[in-house]
Order: structure tokens, then C-alpha cells, then sequence
């Protein structure tokens, strides 16, 4: 194998536009999976209400080694670009199934550098100035017991502060944000773009979602961008949510025994 071959086969993320597209001031927002779906139940939800348009496939080797079937018709596993224009304004939307394992024995640190830098490189071509990514923080048993609040980490002063006025709170003196989540925001700074995370409080058991939080970052995204959200379905799915807390809750206390946590304290 020739120094070209062996480039060829290293690992890559790789972004095909369906169409050629360029913003002047986009706002983009990321949900991938990650702790409780958080933030892939928010974009995913705020994709369906806005009927957004997608522009852009999204592969990489660094995804888990799967094929996606439909109706046993094969494709790969991709994430997606969607665009949504609102008043005026251009909106991107980056969603999927995946983002790169977290597992250090399933992929390395340079597999989710290369993957983050690709998408931000990929925004900051389309126009994009500002990026939010959206996700899950685990707080443990304190989800079932209380109503969840959305923390926020953000590239600068001013954006944490307009944060703060609509009641999302800040987090741990210092600390971690894992995974897409925190590598986007932290190469858009990078590349002079500027941001935020927004964590919805969950629970890490929630492997199936967490839609009572994602709901939270929903309002305060609806609050901060003035976008107009039919929040019927979400509110039953949180209901829902809350029912079965307050199942798991009883069947803890009869059981009289304490679930260790594992995994990640903090967000992917």
C-alpha cells in the first residue's frame, strides 16, 4: 500500500451537501445521542414542528461498525444538516443516531476531534456564527424527585448571562462536557464562532429518553429565538416520562437497595 492508498483508508467524516447553500449569520443547533436523548429529542422534535429541509448527509468511519435497514433495504448510518429559515433568519440543525463511542476501546480521542472539527469547519462554510449543542447531564436520583433545570456553559460572559435570565442556571464551578457536545462548542471558539451548551438535567438510567427534560431546553430555545412550538405532544410524552419515575421510584424503595450509577457524572 502506497502513502496515497494509506491515506485514503484512514479514518474520516465525511459531509455530502445535497445542495449548495450559504448563510449570512446562521444560528446552528447540534442533538446528537447522548445521555437520556436529550438533545437528540429536542432537535429531533423541533425538526418535525418546522418541517425543516435537509442539505446535508453526514458518514464517518469513527460511527459504530452497523449498517441501517429499512424495509431490508441497506444504507449507512448517517447523521444530517437540515436548514429552517424563521423571520428572516437562516437556522441549521445538525441530528442523528450517532456521534463517535465514548468507549476508548471502540474509538480514540482523534476520531472525535476529527469528527467535531469536520462539523464545525462544514458550518463555518455555510455561514454559521453561532453554535448551540444540546444534551443530557446526569443528576441521578434528584431527576425523579424534582423537576429538571437546564445548565448552560457557555463561550463567553455575555451569552451565559442571557442564559441566566431565562432561568437556565449555571453548573459546577468546573468540570467536563464529553463527546460532540463539548468538542463543537469548544472548536467553534476555535474557529470565531461563538455559543453555548445546554444541558437538560436527567438521569443516566433513562436510556430510552428523557423528554421531560428535552422539553425544558425546547421552552428556553423558544424563549431565547422566539420560534413558535406546539408543545402538545412533548407535554404527554413528559407525563408519560413522569409516571414512570414515579414507578421506579416505589419499586426502589421497596426494594431498599441503591442502583449504583455508571458511566460519565457529567455530559455526552
Amino acid at each position: 500500500m502506497n502513502l496515497n492508498e494509506l491515506k485514503k483508508s484512514e479514518k474520516m467524516t465525511e459531509i455530502n451537501f445535497l445542495k449548495k447553500k450559504k448563510f449570512k449569520n446562521a444560528v446552528m443547533f447540534s442533538g446528537l445521542p447522548g445521555i437520556g436523548l436529550v438533545g437528540k429529542i429536542a432537535v429531533d422534535y423541533l425538526l418535525k414542528q418546522f418541517k425543516a429541509e435537509k442539505i446535508a448527509e453526514i458518514t464517518s468511519d469513527a460511527f459504530p461498525p452497523s449498517v441501517h435497514t429499512k424495509k431490508s433495504i441497506i444504507e449507512l448510518i448517517k447523521d444530517e444538516l437540515y436548514h429552517y429559515k424563521f423571520k428572516g433568519k437562516d437556522y441549521i440543525f445538525l441530528s442523528g443516531p450517532v456521534q463517535p463511542s465514548l468507549d476508548a476501546t471502540i474509538s480514540s480521542a482523534k476520531e472525535h476531534y476529527e469528527f467535531a472539527e469536520k462539523i464545525v469547519l462544514a458550518a463555518k462554510k455555510l455561514g454559521v456564527k453561532e453554535i448551540y449543542t444540546l444534551a443530557g447531564i446526569n443528576v441521578g436520583e434528584k431527576r425523579m424527585n424534582s423537576e429538571p433545570k437546564v445548565i448552560v456553559a457557555a463561550t463567553d460572559q455575555k451569552i451565559l448571562e442571557s442564559f441566566k435570565k431565562l432561568k437556565a442556571i449555571e453548573g459546577h464551578e468546573e468540570g467536563l462536557i464529553s463527546g460532540a457536545a463539548g468538542l463543537i462548542t469548544g472548536l467553534a471558539l476555535k474557529h470565531n464562532m461563538k455559543g453555548a451548551c445546554l444541558m437538560g438535567e436527567t438521569n443516566a438510567r433513562l436510556i430510552y429518553g428523557d423528554n421531560g427534560s428535552a422539553k425544558k431546553i425546547i421552552e428556553l430555545l423558544s424563549l431565547k429565538f422566539g420560534f413558535k412550538v406546539d408543545m402538545n405532544q412533548i407535554e404527554k410524552e413528559s407525563k408519560e416520562i413522569e409516571k414512570a419515575f414515579q414507578q421506579l421510584s416505589k419499586q426502589l424503595e421497596e426494594q431498599q437497595e441503591d442502583i449504583p450509577e455508571k458511566g460519565l457524572s457529567y455530559v455526552r
